[in-house]
């Protein structure tokens, strides 16, 4: 899973060529008190027994059953300890708890997670159970969590990678990046669009969901084949971030809530942060938009979000906007190649850059209103993938490269 901006969640660096270090999604935590009593007990899991038999057959219906739904764990503090050698085991993230480690037979990572608001064990059980049934390819599975005091420990499964701003702007190779071709950059909007939608609209679960922790540090590239996995899915509404009751229209300057939409404390990251939010409002879908947004223009450019360059004739630092860059350049076809990432060396659809350009611009419309729903984000990036695929395969650029994300 992944990490922030030196990816909160980044193992070190391998020495390898070619390779980018070994990650997991991470959210901003706090360390855990000296103090524990385990909240919820242990209830019966869903168990396969694994086979010797080799055969392909076999090994088809193994790998069948390990990606449907499971059914959620609820784990006892005690066996999250133990795991996690009574969490004296290194974090893997510099600014948050987490932990890779193996429960049940499964290679996880434990992230611990203050609780925002409190739930009864009963409503915790029950959106676990509803959040463990949603299962799309780009979203890292969510397999079960444990309660102690006022923290959650929430457990996912490990995924081999690296995250997609590691992946972009790797301090020890500025010069390269795994996602050197076009495709492979509209491959991972493709991805992120169509996870954040399934989120948004796919579920028909009874459960207002809201990723919440969107940005390019929880976005996990798979190993070998570079594809998107989002990670963090179900933490906003498993630590009370998320409510259930709709709030009517307020008037009030800065606080942007709409009839329908549902109250969430804000945890986001500067540079992926709406206005609406840094008004006052509340967090919400089309918050997500604007977050996915963001992404697109860092995937188009390889540039972070926000940056600060010192100005040796003030003195002062200046604060440059990938939003307020992509915008001037949006519509100069001069401007805007030389925005899009150099590592591309050029060779890309421009037709087909200025249209996702303008979608992402439109994703992070200051009005929120204004920004699209993800199902029309999802069908357009399709199309922009379908039209870059068409154009790939007539140009013959080699697209399909053996690549590793991690030392051998």
């Amino acid at each position: 899973m992944c990490g922030s901006k030196k990816s909160v969640d980044a193992i070190p660096p391998s020495k390898a060529r070619r390779q980018l270090p070994r990650t997991v999604a991470s959210a901003s935590t706090s360390s855990a008190g000296t103090s524990y009593k385990t909240t919820i007990s242990s209830a019966p899991t869903r168990s396969y027994p694994s086979s010797s038999n080799k055969n392909s057959s076999s090994a088809s219906i193994t790998s069948l059953r390990d990606s449907l739904p499971e059914k959620p764990h609820i784990y006892s503090f005690q066996e999250i300890a133990t795991a996690t050698n009574n969490f004296l085991n290194r974090s893997i993230s510099a600014s948050s708890a987490a932990w890779r480690c193996s429960i049940r037979d499964k290679d996880v990572v434990v992230f611990q997670r203050r609780l925002r608001r409190s739930l009864p064990i009963s409503e915790l059980r029950r959106r676990l159970a509803i959040l463990c049934k949603s299962h799309h390819a780009a979203l890292a599975k969510l397999l079960g969590a444990s309660l102690s005091g006022d923290y959650i420990y929430l457990v996912y499964e490990f995924i081999t990678g690296a995250n997609l701003s590691d992946c972009l702007r790797n301090p020890k190779t500025p010069d390269y990046t795994v996602l050197g071709t076009w495709l492979s950059r509209m491959q991972i909007a493709e991805d992120v669009a169509h996870g954040i939608e399934y989120i948004h609209h796919s579920t028909g679960l009874d459960l207002f969901l809201v990723h919440n922790h969107i940005k390019s540090s929880t976005i996990v590239l798979t190993d070998l084949d570079l594809r998107a996995k989002i990670c963090h899915f179900g933490a906003a509404e498993l630590t009370g971030e998320i409510g259930d009751e709709p709030v009517g229209e307020i008037e009030e300057e800065g606080a942007l809530r709409r009839t329908g939409s549902r109250t969430m404390k804000v945890e986001v990251t500067r540079g992926y942060i709406p206005p609406e939010i840094i008004a006052g409002g509340n967090a919400s879908r089309k918050s997500d938009v604007y977050a996915v947004g963001v992404v697109l223009l860092e995937l188009l450019s390889g540039a972070e979000p926000l940056k600060y360059r010192f100005d040796k004739t003030t003195g002062d630092c200046e604060r440059e906007s990938l939003i307020a860059i992509a915008a001037e350049a949006a519509d100069d076809e001069g401007k805007l190649r030389r925005w899009i990432d150099r590592r591309l060396r050029d060779s890309y659809p421009m037709e087909v850059a200025k249209k996702v350009t303008r979608l992402a611009l439109d994703c992070v419309h200051v009005d929120m209103d204004k920004r699209p729903d993800m199902r029309r984000v999802k069908e357009k990036i399709s199309r922009r993938y379908l039209e870059s695929k068409a154009w790939s395969d007539k140009m013959k650029i080699p697209t399909e490269l053996t690549v590793s994300l991690t030392g051998r």
